[in-house]
């Protein structure tokens, strides 16, 4: 889907964003990071940023990159399909709907807010090296750019970011098996489409994304996911991964929380390239000491 020469710009608007667990603001002005980070040190930050301890300066380098390399939040921005991660929400939803398991996914993007799209290559283009969107801009080329790959921006004028109308937009759209990701800093809206999902006869899979900085009232609505990242979160890993059904990975692992969960993550990995060790357990969550991201005042190995 990507344009073999790309032109590396500025970035357009403005726009809040996740990353280690600092809050960070992109726009025309530069790159500001506006709150510490939790996350001390992170394998997947290290693999694709090269960063072994992470302060407010790495996370700043790690933003340039993106929008240098990627144009993330330009008018250049990169839609690469290729696969980044293992056990990512957008490799999942992708194959979901080229395996026809799901008839659409609700995600988001920065420049255009929450998107509805049967299109597998365009949601991991979308998702591919996306972290959490607290707030975006309208960007033209973007959201151009995802309806020319059909895809359906849910508020082109705004950019607003909200998955629960994004999913009743899907089904407006005549969607029944609707994938959905939702940020931990949205985990109400998980609730909220749980309430209006059996009345509209729709099966929604609920995949819950970028869950670092979330907290204990966060717990009740993560639960009523399908699949859930433990991101970083303790909590996570404490509370909710002891619901699952199923794990992907250690270090950075992803839980099955449902029958239908399971089902499509089992699904995903029969079309999953690499080898792997799959073994029965008496309990979850399978932890292992000194893997996976520390948080600051934490050692690996350390409950909070």
């Amino acid at each position: 889907m990507e344009d073999s020469c790309r032109k590396i710009s500025r970035p357009q608007g403005e726009h809040e964003i996740y990353c280690c667990g600092a809050l960070v603001r992109i726009s025309e002005k530069g790159i500001e990071v506006l709150s510490e980070p939790l996350v001390e040190y992170c394998p997947l930050h290290e693999a694709f940023y090269g960063t072994k301890k992470i302060d407010v300066g790495a996370v700043r380098k790690s933003v340039e990159m993106k929008v240098a390399g990627f144009g993330f939040c330009c008018g250049s921005r990169a839609f690469d399909a290729e696969p980044i991660v293992a056990y990512g929400a957008s490799e999942m939803m992708r194959i979901w709907l080229e395996k026809r398991l799901i008839d659409c996914a609700v995600v988001v993007c920065e420049g255009a807010g929450t998107v509805v799209t049967a299109n597998g290559e365009l949601v991991q283009s979308i998702g591919a090296r996306l972290t959490g969107i607290v707030r975006t801009s309208p960007i033209r080329e973007t959201i151009e750019r995802i309806e020319a790959n059909n895809g359906v921006v849910l508020d082109k004028a705004c950019a607003r970011i909200d998955q629960a109308e994004g999913v009743k937009q899907a089904f407006d759209l005549g969607f029944k098996r609707v994938a959905v990701s939702i940020a931990g800093f949205r985990s109400e809206a998980i609730s909220e489409i749980r309430e209006f999902e059996s009345s509209a006869k729709a099966n929604v899979l609920v995949f819950s994304v970028c869950n670092t900085c979330v907290g204990n009232a966060d717990v009740e609505h993560i639960a009523k996911a399908d699949v859930a990242c433990a991101s970083a979160s303790r909590i996570l890993r404490n509370e909710i991964g002891k619901k699952a059904l199923l794990q992907l990975g250690v270090s950075i692992p992803v839980y099955a929380l449902t029958e239908k969960g399971k089902r499509l993550v089992l699904a995903y990995l029969g079309e999953f390239d690499d080898k792997l060790v799959i073994f029965r357990t008496s309990r979850l969550p399978y932890l292992a000491e000194n893997i996976g991201p520390k948080l600051k005042g934490y050692s690996n190995n350390q409950k909070p």
